[in-house]
């Protein structure tokens, strides 16, 4: 399993505990993830994820008061960290170098966290019933923003015109098919994120696609000294 706990102790908003208890929500969500991950939120029990935190049922429940809340807590910390390449798009930055750096971190997070990207997924195809009002909240406020700088750079005769809301949902589905679908990639080239070569070849495919795509010239090269 990806290990999320460096994650977590840098973006959970634990307002007030002590470094114990911080440490100790991470544990969670991080055996949380791997529990709903592999079950599914109804074949998961709160008992395997305080065993795989190294504690008592007693002492998570102190954490979180149900499955439901560990879950609820689990989505919210994957949208959180999951979307924080999206906030770093600079609308005074070179579209090709902005947008191949995004591209490029979504694919490696794809490679660190497959099972944070399968849990939202799932989460999603199943009318998102924990996470529904941040999609229509925070999310789309972050989606209209980005929008907005990638219209710039489009008025600015930076790029080609396209949807911009579209060309964020390209990026999306192609990096993270390489983790939804990773069953499928390894059973068609032997090979996944997890080995390097590979990764550095979708890195590269990927980003060229997009950003040729929209009439930004890349190559590897640009890629390696952005």
């Amino acid at each position: 399993m990806a290990d999320l706990s460096g994650q977590a102790q840098a973006n959970l908003k634990s307002g007030g505990l002590s470094r114990i208890q911080e440490r100790n929500r991470s544990l969670i969500l991080e055996a949380a993830l791997g529990e709903f991950s592999r079950k599914g939120f109804s074949g998961a029990t709160v008992e395997r994820i305080a065993a795989d935190a190294g504690m008592s049922k007693s002492n998570l429940l102190y954490y979180f008061s149900s499955k439901e809340a560990i879950y609820s807590a689990t989505l919210s910390h994957i949208l959180e960290v999951w979307l924080a390449p999206l906030k770093t798009l600079d609308p005074e930055g070179d579209p090709a170098l902005e947008l191949s750096a995004y591209i490029r971190q979504k694919i490696e997070m794809s490679a660190t966290f497959p099972e944070a990207s399968r849990l939202f997924a799932n989460e999603v195809m199943q009318g998102a019933p924990q996470i529904l009002p941040v999609l229509e909240t925070d999310l789309k406020r972050l989606v209209e923003e980005k929008c907005q700088v990638i219209e710039a750079w489009i008025a600015a005769g930076k790029m080609r015109r396209v949807d911009p809301v579209h060309l964020i949902f390209t990026i999306w589905a192609t990096t993270q098919h390489y983790a939804d679908f990773s069953v499928q990639i390894r059973a068609l080239t032997g090979r996944d994120l997890s080995d390097a070569a590979f990764l550095a070849e979708t890195e590269d495919a990927v980003t060229a696609l997009i950003l040729n795509g929209v009439g930004l010239p890349w190559t590897p090269d640009d890629g390696n000294t952005s």
